[in-house]
């Protein structure tokens, strides 16, 4: 019997030959959690991982959602960041979740977070230094932990470490507001031993938003000399 992450109800797992077989982890949610999971499938912005399955053909164009193209319209943001790959939508389930993750202790959900961002990073960045996106201290002070850092500990990967400056929530301001900021990042890059460790960066954050935080990490990353940055993040 297994205890749901989410809900804490016990729940028995469904048999089945390839937990079995491939050895594969034991399933985090019950199935009335699982079932409020949304996952991005489909055709999704190729920049943002917004999904375009229902996204009027006036907001997209040749698999770019407005948003982005907007974006790449900024010359000082333009090819900061390669792409950013989400995984889940942001629906009210995820939105509750979130919070009882990040604001009421509830630490042990990073292990349902991290599996399945572990799975995609293995798929896709591989080659790639991760950094997870720091806390100010003041919030860090609040929680006590970084959700972001909990998300990678168990993974095997090379990693760098982030610093971030003290400054209002961005998560305060109107979403115009919080792109203008990307101009001035919060964030600087603490001393590194091998420099081929910024060859290649994935950034890794719980929510994309409007994609101005990991655009100002990506700024600062490339100013310190990251060849190619790109974010992974669960979601969008």
């Amino acid at each position: 019997m297994t205890r749901c992450l989410k809900c804490l109800d016990s729940f028995y797992e469904r048999p089945s030959w390839s937990h079995i077989l491939m050895n594969k982890q034991p399933s985090y949610l019950c199935y009335k959690c699982e079932e409020k999971i949304e996952c991005i499938n489909g055709p999704r912005c190729l920049s943002c991982s917004r999904s375009l399955d229902k996204l009027s053909k006036r907001l997209q164009k040749d698999s770019l959602c407005f948003d982005c193209i907007r974006w790449d319209k900024r010359v000082e943001t333009k090819d900061l960041l390669e792409r950013n790959y989400s995984l889940l939508f942001y629906n009210e389930f995820l939105k509750e979740w979130f919070a009882q993750f990040k604001f009421n202790g509830d630490a042990v959900a990073a292990r349902y977070f991290s599996s399945i961002l572990y799975k995609q990073y293995q798929r896709h960045y591989q080659e790639y230094t991760v950094a997870a996106i720091p806390l100010s201290e003041r919030s860090l002070e609040e929680r006590e932990f970084n959700q972001v850092e909990l998300l990678i500990e168990s993974w095997r990967c090379n990693t760098m470490t982030l610093g971030r400056i003290d400054r209002e929530k961005q998560s305060k301001k109107s979403r115009n507001d919080r792109i203008l900021l990307v101009q001035d990042s919060p964030f600087y890059v603490e001393e590194i031993a091998e420099k081929d460790l910024l060859n290649k960066v994935v950034l890794i954050d719980d929510i994309y938003t409007t994609g101005t935080t990991v655009r100002q990490a990506a700024k600062t990353l490339k100013k310190a000399g990251a060849q190619t940055v790109a974010s992974l993040t669960v979601a969008r």
